[in-house]
Parts: C-alpha cells; structure tokens; sequence
C-alpha cells in the first residue's frame, strides 16, 4: 500500500506451542538439530519456552518452543500448536501508529519488551467492530529489528 511509513523485513520467528515441549524439542532439536540459544519463563505470559535458532547473524530466525506454566490458565500458548509468527519490522512505533489508523487490532499489552530482548507488539487474531483487521485466526508478533538488522536487510531489498 502505497504511504506505508514502514518496512516488514523478514521473519523474526515462529513460535510453536504444545503441552510439553520435551516432546517439541525432541523433533526441533534432536531431529531436526536447531540449537537451544535461551529460556524464557513468564507468569504473566504464562509461557516457559526454550528459544532456538535456524540461520545466523541478522538472517537467524527463532523457533520457539513453548509449553504453559498452567495449562488452565490464559494465555493458552498449547492450544494453538503454530502460536505464533513474528515480523521484523524497521520502525515499529510508527508501524502500530499507521496500522491502528487504519483498522488493524492490535492484542493488549502495547509495545514492550519481548523474551529476546526486543521491543515487540502482537496483533490480534481476531477483528471487531471498531478494528476489521486483524491475522484471521493467526497471532502476529511485531518486532522492532535491531540497526544491523535493518543494515542486512536493506542491502539485499
């Protein structure tokens, strides 16, 4: 669309969710041979992930396996096994400012920092009456991408 003050860049990640990522890890890792890089434990998020990694430098995209702290409680980061994408993008202050304006729903919790350190926001899956947009069942993450992201990006766009 022409106007857009912003540029998705590549995918950042893809976030996989299950009861038990013991059994996530043993095809994405044993399998598969991704490399752990992180954990990441929230209560809030209700989320207790291992985070790893396909690719290097500013092309790694994370796949991050997930399971619930208590499968009871919300978020229900199992119930959906494909949780969630995410986008680099190169501006995401005004990336959110540009598509709230134009009808894009955005989940609670606005911009904040994400389990790999970087500024984040998620759009919702579902639209209402007052945002039409929304990912149509999918969980889209938003990610500010870090300078030498944008950098690596920029050379090959």
């Amino acid at each position: 669309m022409k106007g857009r003050p912003f540029k998705v860049l590549g995918i950042q990640q893809i976030a996989i969710g299950g009861p038990d990522k013991q059994r996530l890890q043993k095809l994405w890792v044993e399998m598969l041979g991704l490399e752990v890089t992180g954990t990441f434990r929230s209560e809030r998020e209700n989320v207790d992930e291992d985070i790893c990694a396909i690719g290097s430098g500013p092309f790694k995209v994370e796949v991050d396996l997930m399971q619930p702290l208590d499968p009871e409680k919300k978020p229900a980061v199992h119930t959906t096994p494909l949780n969630h994408i995410g986008l680099w993008i190169d501006d995401l202050p005004r990336a959110v400012e540009w598509l709230t304006a134009q009808g894009v729903r955005f989940a609670p919790g606005g911009i904040r920092k994400g389990a790999a350190g970087y500024d984040i926001t998620f759009l919702h899956p579902k639209s209402n009456d007052e945002f039409p947009i929304a990912g149509e069942g999918v969980l889209v993450e938003l990610v500010q991408a870090p300078p030498e992201v944008i950098a690596a990006y920029s050379a090959i766009m």
